[in-house]
């Protein structure tokens, strides 16, 4: 009879007959679901835009000129519906890990890789090094994965649609994979990759959000953004570009102003522990006053 890793690795690690098994896809028939789904549905939305007002222009004018537009643009995108489902099932049958597994028990001597339509083997000796990466975007965590780095190639392992992995704690995962790699001398990394990119305008944060994020009053905010280092963009939104040219927005990176949201709350709160070490006490006289 076989169990489950207890603890946060319950769900995803498990002994077989073989060895150790890490769970990255559970459901095969979920992940080619999501996958079939979004390459049918993603053309459509891109194209909408330009279908839609395409059908009423032609409809409104009987136009053989608009109706012959309208039809080449509904060809091109159930084209590209096509295409990108060729392509993402391609990708999902042949690249995507579904679990691995270090054989055998207690001393792994090899690792196999199973993917949807085969699986590989190779020695422990091939594999160099195993990273696990933990993807955060404003201190949530967005995304992991786990990379093992062979010989030849890195082989990127990602959790499914929905599986039990992507809710894992990092720190627990490479505990795991060390106490399992770490007697045959597999060195296993914990990397962090902070999302930086942040569309702007559409995801920069307003002056009133900062104010309210770092505690201050919306006067003090490009000062602290300017001593801080924290990226302004300011823009005339095309709304008021035509009307009121004056008009402006100041957007500010979320990145770096949730780093200072946390430095200024460090910042204060030493500053109370100094102030509350600094009050004076009762003193000797005052005490011997009160007998």
């Amino acid at each position: 009879m076989t169990t489950h890793q207890p603890g946060p690795l319950a769900e995803v690690v498990a002994p077989v007959t073989a060895g150790w098994r890490l769970l990255f896809v559970p459901s095969r028939a979920r992940e080619l679901a999501a996958s079939l789904g979004g390459s049918v549905m993603v053309p459509p939305v891109v194209a909408s835009p330009l279908l839609l007002p395409a059908l009423v222009v032609a409809v409104i004018t009987g136009s053989s000129l608009v109706w012959g537009g309208f039809w080449v643009l509904l060809t091109l995108t159930v084209v590209a519906v096509i295409v990108l489902t060729v392509a993402m099932m391609y990708v999902t049958l042949s690249m995507t890990v579904r679990w691995v597994e270090l054989r055998p028990l207690g001393s792994p001597a090899q690792v196999v890789i199973a993917r949807f339509l085969r699986s590989s083997t190779m020695a422990m000796a091939d594999l160099q090094r195993v990273v696990v990466i933990e993807r955060l975007s404003l201190g949530q965590r967005q995304s992991i994965k786990v990379v093992l780095h062979t010989r030849s190639e890195a082989v990127e392992c990602e959790p499914g649609t929905s599986a039990p992995l992507a809710r894992v704690d990092a720190p627990a995962l490479t505990a795991w994979l060390t106490e399992q790699l770490g007697q045959v001398h597999v060195a296993v990394e914990r990397q962090t990759e902070v999302k930086r990119d942040f569309l702007r305008p559409d995801e920069w944060w307003t002056q009133s959000y900062i104010a309210e994020l770092w505690g201050v009053s919306v006067d003090e905010v490009d000062d602290i953004a300017a001593w801080r280092g924290v990226e302004i963009y300011r823009y005339t939104p095309r709304a008021a570009a035509l009307y009121s040219p004056a008009t402006s927005v100041t957007l500010y990176d979320p990145g770096r102003a949730y780093e200072v949201a946390g430095e200024l709350r460090a910042e204060r709160a030493a500053g109370q522990a100094a102030d509350s070490v600094a009050a004076p006490g009762p003193s000797e006289d005052d005490a011997t006053d009160s007998r």
